[in-house]
């Protein structure tokens, strides 16, 4: 029995080895299909940066025309405070600009004053003038008449008759020169004081421009944040009666409902900051608040340093959400992606 059962397996083997291999089908290169793989990679760099406002605006001590030292704090808002456009932010002391805007007002009118008495003059200067060079003519025109006399005077009433007429039209010509000069002479005086008046309004201006300069108010809808500044021996947030410098920064106000944050990212890393990139934000001092937030520009070329080989790309992306914890100058982790969706990363 076992031999018939090993005959058997012979037998089909060589049964097999005898058939012809059939050939495996294959679809021709046209009808070839790539299949891209369903989850597609995304990559991701790390980046660090710093929260800013995109509306912000500095509050800086007052540059006055003409005036330096110091000013002192009348009136400022605390940190937090919500301002609407217009309301004031912080004013400084005004007592000397109004003593200055009075003086130069006080002044003003008084070269006003001496400009109409000076054209009042001029005007009698030039009536005196004209009844000089009248009379002139009429004792010119007397003299000539006397000489028609000759005949019936004696030799030395006509050379005295002579000797009028000569001094008469000497006179007239003289009155015919001085008078042009007297009038140029009265018409600079009066110039000096148009332009002291014009000196004095420009002092005037200033003053008041100073004025208005001491009461800084907001541009735009937004919060307060008071900056550092040194008060004797330390650095804290100014208060009222505080003397500061022209040109201190005081305080910012920036708006809170468009946040965004100012990233460093690596020279080798500068292709993913493309218009589709999208970022996730921590920030450092609230680790449990997580941010979307889109690509919005980068600078086109990396720069790095005084003194160090790393370049880096500075780009900005925008905050799509608020909370009333994001304020500038947070430091925050900044998680950028050249694709997909930053919303996988939230829900995790």
């Amino acid at each position: 029995m076992p031999v018939v059962l090993v005959a058997i397996a012979a037998l089909a083997c060589l049964v097999l080895m005898g058939c012809p291999a059939r050939p495996q089908a294959t679809l021709p290169p046209a009808a070839a299909k790539t299949v891209a793989p369903a989850n597609q990679a995304v990559r991701e760099v790390r980046a660090t940066g710093t929260i800013k406002a995109v509306r912000e605006f500095t509050v800086q001590v007052p540059q006055l025309s003409g005036q330096g030292g110091r000013l002192t704090i009348t009136k400022i808002l605390a940190s937090g405070t919500r301002v609407e456009p217009g309301e004031v932010l912080a004013e400084f002391d005004r007592t000397q600009q109004f003593d200055s805007a009075r003086d130069a007002q006080a002044k003003l009118d008084d070269l006003n004053h001496q400009i109409d008495q000076r054209k009042a003059e001029n005007r009698a200067n030039a009536e005196s003038r004209a009844s000089e060079y009248q009379t002139a003519e009429a004792d010119l025109a007397k003299a000539r008449l006397q000489l028609k006399r000759d005949e019936t005077i004696s030799e030395i009433e006509r050379l005295k008759n002579a000797e009028k007429a000569r001094a008469a039209l000497a006179r007239l010509d003289s009155l015919k020169v001085s008078s042009g000069f007297r009038a140029q002479a009265d018409a600079a005086a009066l110039r000096i004081l148009e332009l002291k008046r014009d000196r004095q309004g420009v002092a005037l201006k200033r003053a008041d421009t100073n004025v208005g300069r001491l009461v800084v108010k907001a541009p735009h809808s937004g919060m307060v944040a008071l900056e550092s500044v040194w008060r004797g021996d330390s650095r804290g947030p100014a208060q009222e009666g505080d003397q500061v410098y022209p040109g201190q920064s005081l305080l910012r106000l920036f708006d809170p409902s468009e946040m965004e944050v100012h990233a460093s990212v690596g020279e080798p890393d500068g292709a993913v900051l493309k218009q589709s990139a999208r970022a996730i934000v921590r920030l450092d001092a609230y680790p449990g608040l997580v941010f979307n937030a889109r690509f919005l520009s980068a600078s086109p070329v990396a720069a790095s340093d005084l003194g160090s080989p790393i370049k880096r790309f500075a780009a900005r992306f925008l905050i799509e959400s608020t909370d009333t914890r994001l304020l500038p100058d947070l430091s925050a982790a900044v998680l950028i992606r050249a694709g997909g969706d930053p919303a996988v990363e939230l829900a995790r």
